[in-house]
């Protein structure tokens, strides 16, 4: 099997690769037509479940090339399973693969010949070689056994007496109605099975009919005018090179110029219902189609059935299969066929098509070629990219939408080098707009490199920016630079700038809702490009559009750009003193935090890069700072935060909810658990986890990447913290057993893919602190636990879950400690609040061991204490100065507790309505918080048993 492509010209349904697949015993072929390289391992599978089903023989070998399309982990594992060897050409060896390579080479210049004998526009090459490979399936013959391909394979010889000339006109018998034609004029492109594929130039579209009568293919006058001639020429020009910037003018010119052609040169004059619009003393004159059915007899059909062998047509994709192992009949309606027909045909192809009268509206304009620098190579195609939409381009019927037809001009595969990006108009569009960009903002000029300094290279980056959902909404190209090769003290000298933390995010947003404000979010378009670069930087031309006469020059910088090592500190510069200049004061401990109070009124700004989320009590102070930020910078206004760092963000009127339900979604699906049992708790009580060292060796590329997702998911699910640090702590040498733990975890997701963070509107603004620790939890050192989280009032804003550094020799120690690092993470609250005007102070810090209280009260057990580290100490001075006091809680009321140990069902999901943890549901589009944390599996699984039973009357 091999794979030809990318054709220069894409094919009326959009394609631009052909799969060749080609039994080695039989030669006989199918063909396959593809959108993208992307779909050859699904057309393969299927494929191969549909020869093993109708021949009922396991296929035992393949053979290709070493092309990725082949190449890859999913063709490998599929092969595995089936016990099929997989051959692979040795590279830039295609006598190795010669079989496929031959078929390809006759495939493409049958069609080509096919395609100029019968004057078909080359838009056409797919009808052209799914007919070749029918045709050559029942004419070559194998010389070894002296039978044609066909033969061979099905035990029977074909029927050839149905064949028709491609591209010969023919007539197709409609479907009768009162007062309609009862037929109509078309070019036979191919076969379908059991039909045949004809083009109706008068609709512009391809059908499938029963009732076809070929009329004899006719040679064209040798000199038809010198008007088809030129644009024949024009078509054929160049097959492989043709440069494609022309061809939707030209395809549309073509269907015209064919049209007349056909209507004047190939059908007989009686045929022709179309006034010509050539010249203005001709009239319209009545139609001649009745005469036509007079003369047609509708017997035309039995030349069909004569014989039962028609109906081994081309059933993959009008390739050519002929899979089908029983005789099928057809009716006396055009289009009708039979069940079993039905479920036999396989075909992908649409079975009407649609072309345009007339080039579109300027929904996607051409990129100008005087703003591209430098000659172009490896053909670059300027043809809108329309894989995803299809029937956007090829409409007639009503104006297109604006909203869909844009949505067929985004490309959804990102490319992997310039060169193949240049290949599609919608990337060709980002990179001008980038580098329009640059020239806005005078990020460069063009000077010599000066002796000594040497050019730092650039890269494009291509990107599909997604919403909430996952839809692809904009292709975004970037030019970066190679910023590994800067050297420090030479291209860069500082580099730091600081990123709004997580917490600080929950805590803006637990601010919002109790001061019931919204919650609006900016982007900067560009926004490294707004940064001043300090040093002397020179960067290369970007690629693909280096300048023609000044091949040798270099960028000086003026401006950062993308992957520079300093980018991101002149960018955070820039903005900063921009804020500082319109009256925002920075914080004292987040300097992403800007606030500025207005006749009493906050206003606060969360920076993180060139994300930015703010809100105020009076709502015309954010109108007022879109316009500031809008004075400087381009930027785009998201609205109401929805997403923001991976975190969805429901503002709902009873208060803010916070969950990752689409991420969660993403990574059952990435890891194949979508399908997989729920989970109650994420951890089982007797989980026994230990170091392994004896079990079956796990993928540690794969376990790895299940802890990175895990991890991200911890920053609105403190449920999943305590296992996933139990989880985490065996990256280096996993085992079976650590993969079952963290399978449990997304069983877990599985059952509440929508649980989150609930910040209602009501409630107290309290600071509150509790902290708890599991002593000598840890099988391999004997170290305890240290868990802590801290709320506002019911709204759990940070939480802690670590190992301690050293062995505590009792659970006072380890309460104590534990007390101590809570107490750090309630002191940068309690500082952060400040630049929010509130002053917390004797913050409660809840701890359920007397022994520790009372060390931090008094410490007199000097024998207890006098042994650990003198920085856990500091928790009696914050004491003494009043800024905590230590209160004692009850284990059972602990909420600090769930990051300590595995639970039950029943006291994981106490501990979780604890926490503030809800489950987002959604009836009749409307969002709501559900009191019920878990589902409860036990019940679900308990009613269906008790209704099977009832079923068999047990």
């Amino acid at each position: 099997m091999d794979l030809f492509g990318p054709v220069n010209v894409k094919s009326i349904t959009g394609d631009s690769y052909c799969l060749v697949v080609t039994d080695d015993y039989s030669r006989f072929s199918w063909v396959m037509f593809l959108k993208s390289k992307d779909e050859t391992f699904d057309s393969l599978m299927a494929l191969f479940k549909r020869i093993e089903n109708l021949y009922q023989r396991p296929i035992c070998r393949i053979r290709s090339d070493n092309g990725t399309e082949f190449k890859n982990s999913k063709m490998e594992e599929f092969c595995d399973e089936r016990g099929i060897l997989h051959e692979f050409s040795a590279p830039y060896t295609p006598q190795q693969n010669g079989v496929a390579e031959r078929k390809n080479r006759t495939l493409i210049e049958t069609a080509r010949t096919m395609l100029a004998d019968s004057k078909l526009p080359i838009n056409f090459w797919a009808e052209a070689v799914s007919t070749a490979c029918y045709t050559l399936n029942r004419v070559l013959t194998v010389k070894k056994f002296n039978k044609t391909c066909f033969e061979l394979l099905n035990k029977r010889k074909p029927n050839l007496k149905y064949l028709e000339p491609f591209g010969s006109p023919c007539t197709v018998i409609e479907p009768k109605r009162k007062f309609g034609p009862k037929s109509v004029e078309g070019i036979f492109v191919g076969y379908s099975s059991p039909l045949r594929r004809v083009f109706i130039p008068s609709e512009k579209q391809i059908i499938e009919a029963a009732n076809v009568e070929c009329q004899g293919y006719t040679m064209p006058p040798q000199n038809p005018g010198d008007s088809w001639r030129y644009h024949y020429d024009k078509v054929w020009d160049s097959f492989d090179m043709r440069e494609e910037s022309e061809e939707e003018e030209d395809f549309i010119d073509e269907l015209d110029i064919l049209r007349e052609y056909e209507s004047q040169l190939r059908f007989p004059a009686e045929f022709s219902r179309r006034p010509r619009e050539t010249s203005n003393d001709d009239e319209a004159g009545p139609s001649n189609a009745g005469k036509h059915d007079d003369e047609v007899a509708p017997g035309n059909q039995s030349e069909v059935n004569d014989d039962q062998e028609a109906e081994n047509m081309p059933v993959f994709y009008h390739g050519d299969s002929d899979l089908e192992g029983e005789q099928i009949q057809l009716s006396s309606q055009t289009n009708q066929v039979g069940e079993q027909d039905a479920e036999q045909n396989v075909t992908n192809l649409e079975g009407n098509v649609e072309v345009p009268s007339e080039v579109m509206s300027r929904t996607l304009s051409y990129h100008p070629e005087e703003l591209i620098i430098g000659e172009l190579q490896s053909g670059v195609r300027t043809r809108r990219q329309i894989d995803q939409g299809l029937t956007c381009f090829y409409s007639t019927v009503a104006p297109l939408q604006t909203e869909f037809s844009l949505s067929c001009f985004i490309s959804q595969v990102e490319p992997r080098t310039y060169k193949e990006a240049l290949t599609e108009d919608s990337w060709v569009i980002a990179m001008q707009e980038e580098l329009s960009q640059f020239e806005k903002l005078g990020v460069w000029k063009l000077v010599d490199l000066p002796d000594g300094q040497r050019k730092i290279n650039t890269k494009w980056v291509f990107k599909c920016k997604r919403d909430d959902r996952g839809v692809v909404v904009r292709n975004k190209a970037r030019l970066v630079v190679q910023g590994f090769s800067q050297q420090e003290g030479i291209d860069f000298i500082k580099v730091y700038a600081s990123v709004a933390r997580l917490e600080a995010i929950r805590i803006f947003l637990a601010f919002a809702s109790w001061k019931n404000f919204k919650v609006f979010q900016l982007d900067v378009k560009s926004a490294f490009l707004y940064g001043k670069v300090k040093e002397e930087v020179y960067v290369g031309q970007p690629p693909g559009f280096t300048d023609p006469i000044h091949k040798n020059k270099v960028y000086l910088l003026d401006k950062a750009l993308y992957s520079l090592h300093q980018a991101p500190r002149a960018w955070y510069e820039t903005l900063s003193q921009h804020l500082l200049a319109n009256q925002f004061i920075r914080g004292k401990v987040d300097a992403t935090l800007f606030t500025k109070v207005v006749d009493g009124h906050l206003l606060i700004v969360q920076i993180y890069v060139d994300d930015i989320i703010f809100g105020s009590t009076n709502e015309k102070l954010c109108k007022d700072f879109e316009q500031v930020m809008k004075q400087k910078f381009e930027m785009s206004s998201m609205g109401e935060m929805k997403f923001f760092l991976g975190l969805q963000v429901e503002q709902l009127p009873e208060g803010i909810f916070i969950h990752q339900t689409k991420y969660v979604h993403d990574i059952l699906e990435k890891f194949g658990m979508s399908s997989s049992t729920p989970a109650a708790t994420p951890l089982a009580i007797n989980h026994g986890i230990h170091p392994d060292l004896t079990g079956d060796r796990a993928d540690e590329t794969f376990y790895r990447s299940m802890i990175g997702s895990l991890m991200y998911l911890t920053a609105s699910r403190p449920d999943i913290m305590y296992p996933m640090c139990l989880a985490a702590r065996f990256q280096s040498n996993p085992r079976a057993s650590h993969m079952i733990i963290v399978k449990r975890i997304l069983r877990y997701l599985k059952g509440t893919p929508s649980l989150g963070l609930w910040y209602p509107r009501k409630g107290d603004f309290m600071l509150e602190g509790y902290s708890d620790s599991d002593f000598g939890c840890c099988k391999v050192n004997a170290k305890s636990i240290t868990a802590g989280c801290q709320f506002f009032g019911p709204r759990l804003v940070t939480w802690q879950c670590k190992k301690q550094t050293s062995v505590a020799l009792s659970t006072c120690e380890a309460e104590y400690v534990s007390a101590s690092s809570c107490c750090s993470q309630i002191l940068w609250i309690q500082q952060q609040m400040r630049d929010y005007g509130l002053q917390f102070l004797n913050t409660p810090l809840f701890v359920d061991n007397e022994a520790a209280i009372n060390i931090t009260k008094n410490p007199v057990h000097h024998a207890k204490t006098k042994h650990i580290e003198i920085r856990h100490h500091f928790i009696r001075d914050c004491f003494e100065k009043k800024l905590i006091r230590i209160e004692k809680i009850h284990t059972d009321e602990q909420k600090a507790d769930l990051h300590t140990k595995a639970f039950d069902k029943n006291r994981f999901q106490y501990l979780l309505k604890l926490n503030g943890m809800k489950l987002l549901s959604v009836s009749d589009g409307i969002m709501s918080v559900d009191e019920n944390t878990v589902a409860d599996e036990d019940e679900k699984q308990s009613a269906m048993v008790c209704r099977f039973f009832t079923c068999f009357g047990i």
